[in-house]
């Protein structure tokens, strides 16, 4: 059965005043107020967080949660840096996995969390949005820093900077729409359950930074992480609504599109790669496929992570069954200069993913080139056939000139997902 025919099933089974009950009209709202829920630690690599939203009698919009993360950059040796700076969306990329759990259910996670939302952000974002997110540390065009004539490079990585100051202090705002699929789908109340968000940090902090060389070896220091969640009060009416439906025991569902991250960790040496990717359930089928190359960057101090390469890619398709996506080869040669049908595929993701008639894509098609030139392959108008048993998804992919064993590809699927819970008797499953 396919989600929309679950939601379906729900709606059929008497659950209308539900639904609409979580969609709350802003006349309706008497009072918000944002509960901060914090961690304090004064520890760099290989921790983890578990922050808890303990109480049950609450409305809460988990939508509009945030993160709030101070911490330092310095060098390992806790002296102050002179060439070390933070890369584009860097506090994510301190962060190995985030996991979303209800009553000790697990309904989203995110692993490779920097690379995930970078991704995810350079496809979604418009330039106003990028601009906007830049206290979260997201910039989206940002370049390696260089020191103009008569200034030193310490100088000018500190006119650069966006969130530390000289002493490489730094506090951000990360809101959690930006990490994971479930804050950004899931737009309705949260009712009378306990909620915990699950932080792993990250094993090295190299990925979060660049630097002309690798004299200075970083060090990133978390010594605040908070998770403010905003809790509602109703008006009088619609709150004797809510507790009307919850004592009915009224089964409610969270639908929301999780973003699911594959890695290809080392490419044989070759031009033509067949990638078996993933086997899936007909619920779970991808309905969009990101595919992103990146060469020698990983863990190597002068690279920066945020940024991805062309690889001389030729074509790519994405076989779902047998089913391909797309159906004609894409002709591609970055040593020419023509990539125009990728860059098509990246700037229509806008109008698929969201449902909006304009696209805005942050990039034009010279910055998609030198920042991100990745593949967005849209598989969400599949046959009747995809919905009916179980889904393999396989890549396959050309390159002008052979891959080396630096390169390591990166498939990101954007899939559905249902889950039901009980605001009552406090269960959590999937249908």
């Amino acid at each position: 059965m396919c989600m929309e025919c679950l939601v379906d099933k729900l709606l059929e089974c008497g659950q209308q005043e539900a639904l609409k009950g979580f969609w709350l009209p802003i006349n309706l709202i008497k009072k918000v107020k944002e509960y901060d829920f914090t961690e304090l630690s004064f520890l760099s690599t290989h921790h983890i967080w578990t922050i808890t939203q303990h109480s049950l009698e609450a409305n809460t919009v988990p939508c509009d949660s945030y993160l709030y993360v101070e911490g330092k950059l310095t060098k390992d040796d806790d002296g102050i840096t002179t060439q070390l700076e933070f890369i584009n969306n860097a506090v994510a990329y301190l962060f190995k996995e985030i996991r979303y759990e209800l009553n000790g259910t697990v309904i989203d996670s995110v692993r490779d969390v920097g690379l995930v939302s970078t991704l995810k952000g350079y496809l979604s974002y418009t330039p106003n949005e990028s601009s906007l997110l830049e206290n979260a540390g997201w910039v989206a065009k940002k370049n390696k820093t260089v020191a103009k004539q008569g200034e030193t490079l310490k100088d000018a990585i500190t006119r650069e900077r966006i969130i530390t100051d000289s002493a490489g202090n730094f506090n951000t705002i990360i809101p959690l729409k930006h990490l994971m699929g479930f804050f950004e789908d899931f737009r309705k109340l949260m009712i009378h359950m306990r909620q915990e968000l699950v932080i792993i940090r990250s094993s090295s902090d190299y990925d979060a930074v660049t630097s002309e060389n690798d004299t200075e070896k970083p060090k990133v220091t978390i010594n605040r992480i908070s998770w403010v969640v905003p809790h509602v009060s109703l008006s009088l009416e619609e709150q004797i609504n809510i507790n009307t439906i919850v004592k009915k025991g009224v089964d409610l569902p969270i639908h929301f599109r999780s973003w699911e991250i594959i890695e290809y960790p080392s490419l044989p040496t070759s031009t033509r790669h067949t990638w078996p990717v993933k086997t899936s359930t007909k619920v779970e089928s991808p309905r969009h496929v990101i595919v992103a190359f990146q060469k020698d960057r990983k863990n190597k101090l002068t690279s920066d992570m945020s940024k991805f390469d062309n690889i001389s890619l030729r074509n790519i398709k994405v076989f779902l069954n047998s089913d391909r996506y797309p159906y004609a080869d894409l002709l591609l040669d970055f040593a020419n200069n023509k990539f125009a049908t990728l860059y098509d595929m990246y700037a229509n993701f806008q109008e698929s993913y969201y449902l909006i008639k304009t696209n805005q894509p942050v990039f034009n098609p010279k910055e998609f080139k030198n920042h991100a030139p990745i593949a967005h392959i849209d598989c969400s108008h599949q046959k009747d056939s995809l919905q009916t048993g179980s889904v393999v998804l396989r890549i396959e992919f050309e390159t002008d000139v052979a891959t080396t064993t630096d390169i390591s590809a990166y498939c990101l699927l954007l899939h559905e997902k249902l889950f039901i819970y009980n605001p009552l008797n406090k269960t959590v499953r999937q249908p």
